[in-house]
């Protein structure tokens, strides 16, 4: 499958450049990176580590080769061949203008330039430029490598094609674009977010509650129901069955209720500083950053994946990820197909281990499903023919484990076609090591369906084209002599005599 883009630059390595960097080169492209700060490699590095973490245990199929990142030392050099340029420096309106100064000078002139910035409008960014209509504000969440939205802003003199293509390379990476109507101050969810942000600036320093006592209601309460719901659909199931209407004039009086302090802010003086400061240290010092990392992305994965399987906001932008990273697994030379075929590769990370050090049950069977997924790939089977009803469903499966497969092992599975019909596909798959030696087998009986019509169905090109292509050089593979036969009976033991 071809990519949008082959390179993107990013100006900026820091929390949010770095979750771009790695968002970018876990999708395959190529990232030229450039900031003057002395640890910028490490830090990028952690992140990168970080990322490759979340995105195997989020990810149902193999991610795919990743794309090269290379660290340069002036911004020219990193933005001289970029097809879209993704700036994350600090917030200060003078570092932006100059630093969008350099990138015109040294940029393609088709390049797109996408600003990170959580407050300024586009409009003021652009001020200045040769040529503003290619820069717009592409707003993202932390973690940028987990978190989906970006906001896309552009102002009166941004140019709708580049929007378009902005928002085309954001879907690319697996980001869920919102081009947001109108450019404001902050954009829509930093608006939201400061809301909160100010209320419980209040609370901490007037005694109210402490930052772990305002975090427990979020992350217990309406925390829980924003991570599939938003602010409205919330509220409408809130009003009954009379709906959103009802709801409004129920609790639409409140809002001249003198509850909020939104419109002053806190003095954010040393003590109150401190306190938050202090607070915040008792709530979570126990814990190093990247462990938080860890714990934030863990839980992040968890509920993406439940979002997942019931086909919900974010989960829908997960499997549509997915299903990019499926076209993608399609070498770009076709493996020798007299051989069994090499589709699928995976290194055992630590926490695929079970209580005895080695590689846990189920995940012998999400390798074994990720190399299927590969084949499915190799043979045709892409996002647009499962979009037009067509799939094909495992229906019968017998592996073996032959070995205690550890951490750090780096394995390859290499899949024979045993037989096919119209309706059937026969496979073996055989995990080795680098060394060669056996961990296990598996064979599988595949059935493709007409999703739509829930049963059974003839397969459709390009799955019949490529098996007929695959069938001379599968059928002179001999069949292992395990294959078919199923688990050995065995019977209960003759009772002892008395």
């Amino acid at each position: 499958m071809s990519q949008i883009i082959t390179k993107a630059a990013c100006i900026g390595g820091g929390v949010i450049g770095g979750g771009w960097i790695a968002r970018f080169a876990l999708s395959g492209i190529d990232v030229a990176v450039h900031d003057p700060h002395p640890e910028a490699r490490r830090i990028v590095e952690e992140v990168l580590e970080g990322a490759r973490r979340a995105w195997d245990r989020m990810l149902s199929v193999p991610r795919g080769p990743e794309g090269r990142v290379t660290f340069h030392d002036t911004l020219a050099e990193a933005v001289a061949d970029a097809d879209y340029i993704q700036e994350s420096v600090p917030e200060r309106l003078d570092l932006k203008h100059k630093v969008f100064a350099a990138i015109e000078a040294a940029a393609r002139p088709e390049a797109l330039i996408g600003s990170s910035t959580s407050g300024f409008k586009p409009s003021e960014l652009q001020a200045g430029m040769t040529h503003p209509e290619r820069l717009f504000v592409a707003h993202p969440f932390n973690p940028v490598y987990l978190v989906p939205l970006v906001e896309l802003v552009g102002s009166p003199a941004s140019d709708e094609a580049a929007l378009t293509r902005a928002a085309e390379i954001q879907r690319e990476i697996g980001m869920h674009p919102l081009r947001v109507r109108k450019e404001i101050d902050a954009h829509i969810g930093d608006r939201l977010l400061e809301a909160v942000w100010r209320e419980s600036l209040w609370l901490v320093k007037d005694d109210v509650a402490t930052t772990e006592e305002i975090d427990d209601v979020i992350r217990y309460s309406f925390g829980l129901r924003w991570a599939q719901m938003g602010l409205f659909e919330t509220y409408r199931i809130a009003g009954g069955e009379a709906g959103m209407k009802h709801f409004i004039e129920q609790f639409g009086p409140a809002l001249e209720w003198p509850w909020t302090k939104l419109m002053d802010v806190p003095e954010m003086t040393d003590a109150l500083a401190t306190k938050i400061g202090d607070q915040s240290d008792a709530q979570s010092g126990q814990h190093s950053l990247r462990e938080l990392e860890r714990i934030r992305d863990d839980n992040l994965i968890g509920i993406f994946q439940a979002l997942k399987q019931n086909d919900w906001g974010a989960g829908q932008t997960l499997s549509a990820m997915e299903a990019r990273m499926r076209d993608r697994a399609v070498p770009a030379e076709a493996p020798d197909p007299a051989a069994p075929l090499a589709l699928h590769r995976a290194t055992v990370p630590a926490e695929w281990l079970d209580y005895n050090g080695h590689m846990t049950e189920h995940r012998y069977l999400q390798v074994f499903g990720d190399a299927t997924d590969a084949f499915l790939a190799h043979i045709g089977m892409d996002a647009g023919y499962m979009g037009a009803g067509r799939s094909v469903y495992t229906v019968e499966s017998h592996l073996r484990h032959l070995a205690e497969t550890g951490p750090g092992t780096a394995l390859t599975v290499r899949t024979t076609v045993l037989g096919h019909d119209a309706k059937r596909i026969r496979i073996h798959h055989e995990m080795v090591d680098a060394a060669g030696q056996v961990q296990a087998t598996a064979e599988h009986m595949l059935m493709h369906v007409d999703t739509k019509a829930g049963r059974a169905a003839p397969m459709e090109a390009p799955l019949t084209d490529r098996l007929a292509a695959l069938s001379p050089g599968q059928r002179g593979i001999a069949a292992p002599g395990h294959a078919g036969r199923p688990i050995r009976d065995i019977g209960w033991p003759e009772p002892e005599a008395e």
